[in-house]
C-alpha cells in the first residue's frame, strides 16, 4: 500500500513487516529505495516507477544487505544501483538469496525475474561522501550495528532522512553486528539532525515522519533501550533483561529470539573490554 505520496516521495508499506520501498522523483532522476516484499507489491512499485520516469535514469538505493531489502534488485533492469562498501563486499552474499529462495518456497511464491544479491555500481566507502546525480545530491553516512554494512542516506534538495533499519516508530534495535556499533550510529543519526535540514524521516520498518520531536524521539527510544541493557548486563540483572524482552512490540518468538541476540551480543562485548582491561592491569 502507499504510506505517503506528494510530487517527489513515494513511500510503499508492505504488508509484511511494515517494510517501507520509497521511490524518489527529483532533479530529472528517479531513486529508489530497498524494493520489496511480496510480487504484487514490487508490481505496484514498478508501475509507479513507470509512470513517472519517461526518460529519467534510475537508481537503486540499498540501505543494506538483509535479504528483505533486496528482495526486488533485478525487478528494474537497467537502473544504478548504490550500496556501502561493505555491503559490496558482503562475504554471505548467496546465504542472502538462499534465504530469499526459502521464503520464496515456504509461501509458493514466483517472481517474474532471477533473485540475485545486488550487484553495486556506485560505491559509498566514507562517511559524509557526497554524490551529484541529476540536479540533486545525496549525502551518505555509514550505519553499522544492526548490520555491518548500513548507509544512512540524506537528500538534501528534500531533507529526506533514509534511516534504512533504524529510527522505526515501533521497533526496538536488532543488533545483528555490534551493540557498541548500534549505540554510535545512534549518535551519528542525532549529528545528522544537527548538521541537515531534515523535514521527512523514512525508516525501513515503519511510519515516516515530518515531527523533528518525534524522529529526536525514536533515537531516544533506541538509545534507552540500549543503555538499559547495557545497565542490566553489568549489575547481572536478568529479571531487568526479561523485563526489557517485553517492551518489543509485535512479541513473538521471533522478537524474544532477536532481544537474545542483543543480549548476547552486548554481554559479548562488555566482556571483550573487560577482558582487555584486565590483561592491560596485568
Amino acid at each position: 500500500m502507499i504510506q505517503y505520496t506528494d510530487e517527489q516521495i513515494t513511500i510503499f508499506q508492505s504488508a509484511l513487516f511494515q517494510t517501507t520501498s520509497t521511490v524518489i522523483h527529483v532533479g530529472g532522476v528517479v531513486i529508489i529505495v530497498d524494493p520489496t516484499w511480496l510480487p504484487g507489491e514490487i508490481r505496484e512499485i514498478q508501475a509507479h516507477v513507470e509512470a513517472i520516469r519517461g526518460e529519467k535514469e534510475c537508481y537503486l538505493l540499498f540501505t543494506h544487505g538483509d535479504f528483505d531489502h533486496i528482495l526486488g534488485y533485478n525487478a528494474f533492469p537497467g537502473a544504478t544501483t548504490i550500496g556501502s562498501l561493505e555491503m559490496r563486499n558482503h562475504p554471505k552474499k548467496e546465504h542472502k538469496v538462499n534465504l530469499i529462495h526459502e521464503f520464496d518456497a515456504t509461501y509458493y511464491i514466483a517472481r517474474n525475474y532471477e533473485v540475485e544479491f545486488p550487484d553495486i555500481d556506485i560505491v559509498i566507502e566514507q562517511d559524509a561522501q557526497r554524490l551529484a546525480i541529476g540536479s540533486t545530491t545525496l549525502t551518505f553516512y555509514k550505519a553499522p550495528g544492526h548490520t555491518f554494512d548500513g548507509l544512512f542516506t540524506v537528500v538534501d534538495s528534500l531533507g529526506l532522512f533514509l534511516a534504512g533499519d533504524y529510527l522505526s516508530d515501533f521497533e526496538l534495535p536488532f543488533i545483528h553486528d555490534s551493540a557498541f556499533a548500534y549505540e554510535r550510529t545512534l549518535n551519528k543519526a542525532a549529528t545528522i539532525m544537527n548538521d541537515h535540514d531534515v523535514k521527512m524521516l523514512v525508516p525501513g520498518h515503519g511510519r515516516y515522519t515530518v515531527n523533528r520531536s518525534e524522529m529526536a524521539g525514536r533515537i531516544t527510544m533506541a538509545s534507552d533501550y540500549l543503555t538499559r541493557l547495557r545497565t542490566a548486563i553489568i549489575d547481572k540483572d536478568e529479571p531487568a533483561i526479561q523485563r526489557l524482552e517485553q517492551e518489543f512490540a509485535f512479541l513473538s518468538p521471533s522478537t524474544v529470539e532477536s532481544h537474545k541476540e542483543n543480549v548476547r551480543m552486548m554481554r559479548s562485548e562488555l566482556d571483550a573490554v573487560q577482558d582487555a582491561s584486565s590483561g592491560a592491569r596485568a
